[in-house]
């Protein structure tokens, strides 16, 4: 059987086909995620937090789309922080947002020099960068009466969080995508939460948004983050479908099956007659069948 290679009218059309079938995905994702945390409700005045990253572009695109459809009313106030950083193109944003025809707030804020001034040459500028933000963006919440803001952070990065704080600082914890903030005065949503990294670049290619450099600030390239991206993409790569599993895991946790004492009573664990639900069992071929454990010897998995 032979084949041959698409017309550019073939091309043209399987490309606008694929592009549909990404929006509707996301959208579905994206208002999905939105109804199972309750993360804008009506009447919300709801601050996009909009950096020049494909992912802040992406989430304000994605809910730009919900808005017109949604059954409630809410506005969206995109918000950028200028910090100063050398070489940062300050009209980029102000541009594009102007012809979206949306609310918006430019920032200028010179953090860039604190943390420079602070953070010794070589050494991570992230962790104070970050702090830093975070004050300035609240602060410019409470000015524009904001309800709810929101954060682009997609699946993958949820996951890269879990890994960070399970390998270096020795908990369970991830990325909520919905919580109140450390000054107990704004609440923080991620309407990405269930949206994969790949979809939001293929997104950001097909929309041709005009993507601002992440590295002005000069930020390491050897990060634990990026180790734990690598060692997920190799992952992903020798076991397709890995991140979608390790994914649904966060939604459903266990605390009898783990070690946490203030999470489950185990100092007054009684018999009850009836039989566990989550029961205790090592391995359970019908839950860990060998075809998605690829690698495992059979000696092994059967014991």
């Amino acid at each position: 059987m032979t084949t041959h290679a698409p017309t550019p009218h073939e091309a043209t059309v399987r490309a606008a086909r694929e592009a549909h079938k990404l929006e509707k995905r996301l959208c579905r994702q994206v208002g999905q995620a939105i109804i199972d945390f309750n993360m804008i409700e009506e009447g919300d005045r709801v601050m996009v937090c909009v950096s020049g990253g494909k992912d802040s572009f992406g989430l304000l695109d994605i809910l730009l789309k919900l808005q017109k459809r949604a059954p409630i009313h809410f506005d969206l106030i995109a918000v950028n922080l200028d910090q100063k950083q050398p070489g940062f193109p300050a009209h980029i944003l102000p541009d594009y947002l102007s012809k979206l025809g949306i609310e918006y707030h430019i920032e200028t804020q010179d953090t860039y020099s604190i943390v420079k001034q602070v953070v010794p040459e070589g050494k991570t500028m992230c962790s104070l960068c970050s702090r830093l933000r975070r004050g300035i963006l609240y602060r410019v919440a409470d000015e524009l009466k904001i309800t709810k803001i929101a954060l682009g952070h997609h699946r993958d990065d949820m996951l890269h969080t879990f890994f960070l704080n399970m390998f270096f600082a020795g908990k369970l914890k991830g990325m909520p995508p919905k919580l109140v903030s450390d000054d107990g005065g704004h609440i923080v949503i991620r309407p990405l939460t269930n949206v994969a990294e790949k979809d939001l670049i293929a997104w950001a290619k097909h929309r041709e948004f005009p993507l601002i450099p992440c590295s002005l600030c000069g930020s390491q390239e050897n990060l634990q983050r990026q180790e734990i991206k690598r060692m997920m993409h190799q992952w992903e790569r020798q076991y397709p479908g890995r991140t979608e599993t390790m994914f649904t895991a966060l939604q459903n946790v266990v605390p009898s099956h783990l070690m946490d004492r203030s999470r489950h009573d185990f100092h007054n664990i009684q018999t009850t007659g009836q039989a566990d639900v989550d029961g205790d069992k090592v391995f359970d071929e019908e839950e860990f069948p060998l075809s998605t454990r690829p690698g495992i010897p059979l000696a092994v998995a059967t014991f």
